[in-house]
């Protein structure tokens, strides 16, 4: 006799349409996704999930698209405790006379995990599930992503001068060792190496950077070709473009994540393709900082894998990656000057799988398929704003505020619940932040 007992699973999220990203530009109507142990199980039809499944808990989202949780491929979480301390600048005057010596003043493991904190918060309402974290004292980080169940790739610092987190070249390696080896098992954590940019790493370093990262086969974070500027120094100090110099120096692979890379050649196009390079399009902090124009449809159709991130509170001047989609999509198509450049559909893969990929996550996060990590997202589409609703991935992309995001899963654990934090005390946040202000603004700068 055969048993048509159903079978038992943890969690049934039944939507009005799941996006799954995988396959591509399928959105499923009238589906449920299964989910057992932090795992997806099964994505089918509602009706036919019913029968098949007993859940502990089913969430009925009728009016909701279920897309995979957002991946912000580039941060700096922290400084959310900056944000608007400096606007309407250039970058290195922002950043050399502004930033860096705020950061001097208030750095230390207090500060970070207090931004961290908060910005944690903000993502998860606005469905960032994933973040790619740049920034100083990354132990504090990891451990303030893992109190709130956040999955993150922590950055391992590198920079040519002292700071609060290492004095020293040998310090910010030896540290780096240290924090890697701590976390290197870890299911929501994982470390890259982080060294700052060109013009602030030296060739000896970069070098101890390429090796490590053969060695730990891990990613490696990186600010590169973001101004103009940047390339115009690099030839006068180098005689060489920054990536030819990466090149030179072995980087220019599968391994590195290429942030901003506004300044590109059809050739270094080419090359990152080759090479497997990921590019980290951050395209409203560089349209704030007038860094320059990512050529995003040129690197996407070229083969390179993009993804998008929202770059630090205080040149963006938030973490909303529905924002950035939106924004995304229509800087690709001005700069391309072509009207189907980084469509709805591939703009939202860059978002969810591309980031995952390019954090080296893509074989456990980034789309809706069993075996992955039920890292989920709902998006409550009844809202006037997203009415009518003719193509839901068009309305994700060009209609969608992030005020919509109704549900947030990580590895199956709930995060958000009706628009509400689980396990987050928001005013405690909001009165920490305000003492962080108070504290800034004595600075007198």
């Amino acid at each position: 006799m055969t048993d048509i007992s159903p079978q038992a699973c943890d969690l049934l999220i039944e939507a009005g349409w799941v996006v799954p990203v995988e396959p591509h530009a399928v959105v499923l109507e009238d589906h449920a996704v299964a989910v057992s142990g932090g795992r997806i199980v099964a994505v089918l039809p509602t009706a036919e999930a019913r029968a098949r499944f007993s859940a502990t808990e089913v969430v009925q989202r009728p009016d909701a698209a279920l897309i995979p949780g957002l991946v912000n491929a580039h941060t700096h979480n922290p400084m959310t405790l900056l944000r608007g301390v400096a606007d309407d600048l250039p970058l290195m005057t922002w950043l050399q006379q502004h930033i860096w010596p705020v950061e001097a003043a208030v750095i230390g493991p207090e500060f970070v995990a207090d931004g961290m904190a908060l910005a944690i918060a903000e993502m998860l309402r606005g469905g960032t599930t994933c973040a790619n974290e740049n920034y100083f004292f990354p132990d504090v980080q990891a451990a303030v992503y893992k109190k709130h169940g956040f999955r993150a790739l922590v950055g391992l610092p590198v920079i040519n001068f002292p700071t609060a987190w290492a004095r020293s070249d040998d310090e910010y390696f030896d540290k780096a060792g240290e924090v890697h080896d701590q976390w290197r098992d870890d299911p929501l954590i994982a470390t890259a190496f982080a060294p700052h940019a060109p013009y602030t790493v030296s060739d000896a370093n970069f070098e101890r950077v390429r090796m490590l990262s053969d060695q730990l086969d891990t990613q490696v974070h990186l600010h590169t070709h973001e101004t103009a500027q940047e390339i115009a120094d690099s030839l006068k100090e180098y005689g060489q473009r920054p990536l030819a110099r990466l090149d030179r120096l072995g980087l220019v692979n599968d391994r590195l994540i290429a942030v901003h890379m506004t300044q590109l050649t059809e050739a270094e196009i080419h090359l990152c393709a080759e090479r497997g390079v990921h590019v980290a399009h951050c395209p409203e902090s560089n349209l704030k900082l007038a860094s320059g124009f990512c050529p995003a449809c040129a690197l996407q159709r070229a083969g390179v894998n993009l993804a998008i991130g929202t770059d630090g509170c205080a040149s963006n001047n938030d973490l909303d990656m529905l924002g950035e989609l939106r924004t995304a999509a229509l800087l690709a198509k001005a700069v391309a000057n072509d009207a189907t450049a980084l469509d709805a559909a591939t703009t939202l893969r860059a978002a969810t799988l591309g980031g995952a990929r390019a954090l080296g996550f893509g074989e456990r996060i980034g789309s809706i398929e069993p075996g992955k990590e039920a890292d989920l997202v709902c998006v409550d589409l009844s809202a006037l704003e997203t009415q009518p609703l003719h193509h839901v991935l068009s309305q994700l992309v060009y209609a969608t505020g992030r005020q919509q995001v109704t549900d947030v899963w990580i590895a199956g654990r709930r995060k958000l619940d009706a628009r509400g934090l689980v396990d987050i005390d928001t005013a405690a946040l909001v009165a920490n932040a305000r003492q962080w202000r108070q504290r800034i603004a004595a600075l007198g700068r």
